[in-house]
């Protein structure tokens, strides 16, 4: 699924996502730190991978693979 960051620490590198209805999706710097990424901006479209129990286990940028 795809969503757009809405805050991001730069210090614990977790954040939260608001997906495109609108609902809050909060990350940890676990999920964050899977994609290889070094820093996300405010608005930023992302892609979200999510488990079975709904956690985000990766959030890459929506133009990556």
């Amino acid at each position: 699924m795809q969503a757009t960051v809405r805050s991001f620490d730069v210090d614990t590198h977790d954040g939260e996502l608001l997906l495109d209805d609108g609902s809050p999706m909060s990350f940890s710097a676990r999920a964050f730190e899977a994609s290889g990424l070094r820093l996300l901006r405010l608005g930023q479209r992302v892609r979200v991978e999510v488990d079975a129990t709904g956690t985000v286990t990766r959030v890459t940028l929506a133009t990556l693979p």
